[in-house]
């Protein structure tokens, strides 16, 4: 029996993950398929255990979903648990374990694919939502000199600060509070949807700086701003596949190659 995995969100078409585990299956030789499933606003788990009764053995979620499957899992990773919100789920008999596994995908593609080591860099995370949520907690494991969160609403980005705090050097603040130069500066807010420019004061990057931004396949003004300032700027696709094998790495047990995958991608 062929095993089946999906992705599940809403919109979905665009959807490049059963590209990439198509690619992932063909490497490593796997006998699976992977498909993108549109799940309705308020039928996601409905639209899982449809796909759970058809014998899926794991699913991707997406947006609007991470924090519905943050509740729909049984069993939570600790990077799950303090994002509060899964992007992986597996599926065991009975048993629903949930992942997130976006953080590692982040660091993996700027420490393997990028060459640049994070401990003791300066780094500068934008938003406090979902997306900033998932990548904290592995980006301190890599021990950064120190982390700052800037959020529109300064409240909750000290209250993420909070939550991490003992994990190592976060802080957090409205973007009026950014004080100093960054090596690292990751966009992990929703304006490149709007093609707005979040607050930022301008010189936030450090010489040589990475300006990384979540969103991929277009450029956003957070990306020109940064060109402006001679930063090295790096869109989000590598974190999308670097995810998708974290996410490959758990169901499979074996880690396919990224790099042919993004380069393909990037075509």
């Amino acid at each position: 029996m062929t095993d089946r995995y999906a992705v599940f969100g809403n919109p979905i078409a665009h959807s490049l993950s059963p590209r990439i585990h198509a690619a992932f299956a063909r490497q490593t030789g796997q006998d699976m398929v992977y498909e993108a499933r549109l799940a309705p606003l308020n039928g996601f788990i409905d639209a899982l255990e449809a796909f759970r009764a058809e014998g899926g053995k794991g699913a991707n979620v997406t947006v609007p979903f991470k924090v519905d499957a943050f509740h729909y899992a049984q069993t939570l990773s600790e990077r799950a648990r303090l994002a509060q919100a899964v992007n992986t789920l597996k599926f065991e008999g009975e048993h629903i374990l949930g992942d997130n596994t976006d953080g590692a995908g982040l660091v993996r593609d700027i420490t393997a694919n990028l060459g640049l080591g994070i401990r003791a860099k300066h780094v500068l995370l934008l938003g406090a939502g979902g997306a900033a949520r998932g990548v904290i907690l592995p980006l301190l494991q890599e021990g950064p000199a120190r982390l700052f969160i800037a959020n529109r609403t300064p409240e909750k980005a000290t209250a993420l600060a909070a939550q991490f705090g003992a994990l190592g050097p976060v802080t957090g603040g409205g973007f009026d509070a950014i004080t100093g130069a960054f090596d690292i500066v990751i966009n992990a807010t929703s304006t490149g949807l709007s093609d707005e420019m979040p607050p930022l004061p301008g010189r936030v990057f450090a010489p040589g700086a990475l300006a990384y931004d979540m969103m991929y396949g277009k450029e956003t003004p957070f990306m020109a701003f940064a060109r402006a300032q001679r930063a090295r700027v790096v869109d989000g696709l590598g974190m999308l596949v670097e995810q998708a094998a974290e996410s490959f790495f758990w169901w499979r047990g074996v880690r396919p190659e990224t790099a042919p995958v993004i380069a393909q991608l990037r075509k």
